[in-house]
């Protein structure tokens, strides 16, 4: 979503090239198409004016040292100022209590409800007990949601679909909880608008009532300023103590995740980035400010990477790799696994400098499909024996997964390159010892 921003920034820092040094003069202009490409990305013109006003206090009261350009060292000050201005350090969601009790408010249309099950199943991960409950008593589908979403994820839901009163279901949820060794528990309440007084009233009887451990405000990044003014309304009636951002991954201009933490004072504890259930992340400052100027986050693509990579499947393709008896069916599996990491066009936003060089083209989400199709129509031989594939086996395989013979040509080709590089790298880790591995790149 930061695309548009990013492009501008980087225009802005192309006006330093060429200067051996940063003056008053040269840094003035680059200051101000910051402060512009911010303001454009729908960030609070304050915010934006005393953000740039701290770079350049910042930038004019540094010298340029050999190894680096004037653009290089901005570019390293805007990063530093951006995740001050977004918190400077991720803050971690309080779970303590029996049992720790998570209050989920904000806007109708959201994404209360997804992001409940998505914070079900981020808790469940961790070896807690999880209980999420449905106190959304005015939208119909509300409660099928939910049991849908809990269902999917493993995790037991609280209801009372003759009860109309949210207040007295959070609290029978609590006592069930306590009697049935759940030690989270996530309340889903019904969407609010900010002008709607009895809304308003009813979830702050419910934060009254319940005392919960950890109160949540879920916010669209889609809406910009929009979202930024209403957290502040919502935050003024019942103090949440943290900001989720939801849609990260639509076409929005950002400002709500650069300006909210400043305006509401609270922290953005959660982003989430698509609708698949693991596509939830911790909010981490740094991180984001790395990605908008274009650097990458390599340590969250790790990270969702060892979420969904198995140790002991690692362990296992590892020793295939040094042997060099790597298949389709590792191919596959490998393909398989990292589909669960989120989009494609997420996963290349987190490399250093593939934002950048992929801007003008489209991601496509099924360029795995073909690949999974060709070996899906492989027989168990084939898989396990890749040399088996002659003329009459490529034709037949491209018949069976509907692709043509040059797109079973292409990934055989693909493999055998892959299978040439793992050979080189065995080579390398037995002379060199300790060449990176899938098992070390993937942290498994």
């Amino acid at each position: 979503m930061f695309e548009n921003l990013s492009n501008k920034l980087e225009k802005a820092f192309h006006t330093l090239k060429g200067h051996g040094k940063i003056t008053e003069i040269n840094v003035a202009q680059t200051i101000k198409e910051i402060r512009r490409a911010l303001v454009d990305a729908d960030v609070n013109y304050k915010v934006a004016k005393s953000v740039t006003d701290n770079i350049k206090e910042e930038a004019l009261g540094q010298d340029v040292i050999a190894s680096l350009t004037p653009g290089q060292l901005l570019t390293k000050i805007v990063s530093d100022e951006l995740t001050q201005l977004m918190g400077g350090s991720a803050e971690e969601i309080n779970i303590k209590g029996t049992p720790a009790t998570i209050l989920i408010s904000g806007l109708q249309g959201s994404g209360k409800t997804t992001f409940t099950g998505k914070l079900a199943h981020f808790l469940k991960s961790k070896g807690r007990q999880v209980l999420v409950v449905a106190c959304d008593v005015y939208r119909p589908a509300a409660i099928t949601q939910l049991k849908v979403l809990a269902e999917q994820v493993g995790v037991d839901v609280y209801t009372e679909e003759d009860n109309k009163n949210p207040v007295q279901i959070a609290k029978n949820a609590i006592e069930f909880a306590k009697s049935n060794n759940k030690n989270i528990v996530i309340i889903d309440t019904a969407g609010r608008l900010a002008v709607d007084e009895e809304m308003m009233k009813e979830i702050s009887n419910i934060k009254t009532e319940i005392d919960p451990s950890e109160t949540l405000f879920v916010v669209d990044s889609m809406t910009g300023q929009d979202a930024v003014n209403t957290a502040k309304t919502f935050n003024e009636r019942i103090d949440f103590d943290g900001v989720v951002l939801t849609k990260l991954d639509g076409d929005a201009r950002g400002g709500a995740a650069l300006s909210i933490r400043t305006v509401v004072e609270k922290p953005i504890k959660f982003i989430s980035t698509g609708e698949k259930i693991d596509t939830l992340d911790v909010f981490y400052p740094d991180r984001m400010a790395q990605r908008i100027l274009g650097m990458g986050d390599v340590v969250s693509l790790v990270e969702r990477a060892q979420q969904v990579f198995d140790e002991e499947e690692s362990r296992k393709l590892n020793k295939k790799i040094r042997k060099n008896q790597f298949d389709y069916e590792d191919f596959l599996s490998q393909i398989q696994q990292i589909k669960k990491m989120g989009s494609m066009k997420d996963l290349v936003g987190m490399l250093p400098g593939m934002g950048k060089a992929l801007k003008d083209q489209e991601i496509d989400e099924d360029a795995f499909r073909p690949i999974e199709a060709i070996i899906l129509s492989m027989t168990p031989y084939e898989r396990q024996n890749p040399d088996s594939l002659n003329n009459s086996r490529k034709q037949r395989l491209a018949k069976g997964s509907g692709t043509d013979i040059k797109q079973v040509n292409g990934l055989i080709k693909q493999f055998k390159d892959m299978r040439k590089m793992m050979k080189v790298m065995n080579k390398m880790s037995k002379t060199r010892g300790g060449m990176a591995n899938l098992k070390n790149m993937f942290g498994g």
